[in-house]
């Protein structure tokens, strides 16, 4: 799900920028700085953090809402990217992110606030905020970069086979291609939001167009498709994806992520999952949201699979607990699932054949799994 484009680059929490430490752990080697403890209260007026500075080292952002409908997200950016975010905080709710920041100024957002931006400072001189090393999180942020280029290296040839459907008119096979393509692009989701305003021109959902601005990308085609039965028009925008899906590419393959940030994007797919698949809202026309649903957990499991040596030192029982709790969720799905769409991307029922009370049932498994993996990124930062 892509929200609307903003003035900077989401990183959907993933972005490494020359702000934050590659490797990081609290075991290992020697010990770093203690952990600070920051507060984004959300509410319609403003987010203003508090405390406003802290020492370099790592930190956990708590984000609450006491009663704001309007605003339910907070963000920590700086050189424009957000490093760190909490969304769909709504009224009552409270949720924590954790980072390693190194000396610098920082950027606080809240979109929609009356007063959406705040400064936040992180006080130390020169260099980086001293880390401990740990090899089994260097493996770790390797390992993730490595499954991030293979995904869209999948991606790039998936989304021309679909593309040329669309390009040459054959509308069944674009709409059999349609949840394959997307697979690749739905497992490393947060890190497509890091680039700016490339996420929503290729995943931008038509209630997420603003005004007078050009609708693009995967549900723009897929609007046509299903409720048109048509290609008609069609093939500027496959040109356009293609071309989307091609910069992003290069420009993962650039990338480096810290520890913090491989969970809290793990954490963020769980979040797509539950804000956008379960309620059918993603994939509105063609119904094929348990494919989506299906890649954000792989996505996912991945970024827990590769933390887990180093959160097994840390914490053994949320490793236990975390592990037992994915295959809750992928037992979950094992009814709804018709074999495969493509080698390797399993092919799924209409989601408007699953009925409420199993949607429920896929919601509560989805819900039991986010609580304990968004308490990793505090264990490795």
């Amino acid at each position: 799900m892509s929200r609307l484009a903003r003035p900077v680059l989401c990183v959907g929490a993933l972005l490494l920028t020359t702000g934050i430490v590659a490797a990081c752990s609290s075991g290992g080697g020697q010990e770093g700085p203690p952990e600070q403890k920051v507060t984004l209260a959300l509410s319609d007026q403003g987010c203003a953090p508090q405390p406003a500075q802290v020492p370099a080292g790592p930190v956990t952002f708590t984000v609450t809402n006491t009663g704001s409908n309007a605003v339910t997200e907070g963000e920590i950016q700086q050189d424009n990217r957000i490093l760190g975010e909490k969304e769909n905080v709504t009224p009552g709710l409270s949720q924590d992110f954790s980072l390693r920041l190194d000396p610098g100024t920082y950027t606080v957002y809240c979109p929609g606030a009356a007063q959406d931006t705040a400064t936040f400072t992180v006080t130390g001189e020169g260099g980086q905020a001293p880390a401990p090393t740990d090899p089994s999180l260097t493996t770790a942020t390797a390992g993730y970069r490595q499954y991030v280029i293979e995904q869209v290296g999948l991606l790039v040839p998936a989304t021309k086979q679909f593309t040329d459907a669309v390009r040459s008119g054959d509308v069944a096979r674009a709409q059999q291609l349609f949840a394959p393509a997307r697979y690749h692009y739905e497992t490393i989701e947060p890190v497509a939001e890091s680039f700016g305003d490339l996420d929503p021109a290729i995943d931008l959902r038509e209630p997420d167009v603003e005004p007078g601005t050009d609708w693009t990308g995967f549900h723009r085609i897929e609007k046509s498709l299903w409720t048109a039965n048509t290609t008609a028009g069609m093939a500027p925008y496959a040109d356009r994806l293609d071309q989307d899906i091609a910069r992003l590419q290069q420009l993962v393959g650039t990338a480096e992520y810290q520890p913090a940030q491989i969970a809290n994007g793990g954490s963020e797919l769980l979040t797509e999952v539950s804000t956008s698949k379960i309620t059918g809202e993603e994939d509105a026309f063609s119904h094929t949201d348990l494919s989506d649903f299906d890649a954000n957990i792989a996505g996912a499991q991945e970024c827990f699979e590769l933390l887990r040596p180093a959160l097994q030192q840390r914490d053994p029982a949320l490793a236990q607990q975390l592990q037992a709790r994915f295959t809750g969720i992928t037992d979950a799905l094992q009814p709804y699932q018709r074999g495969e769409a493509a080698p390797g991307v399993p092919a799924y029922v209409s989601y408007d054949t699953v009925t409420e009370e199993q949607r429920r049932v896929l919601a509560d498994r989805v819900n039991a799994l986010a609580e304990p993996l968004s308490q990793v990124s505090g264990k490795v930062a």
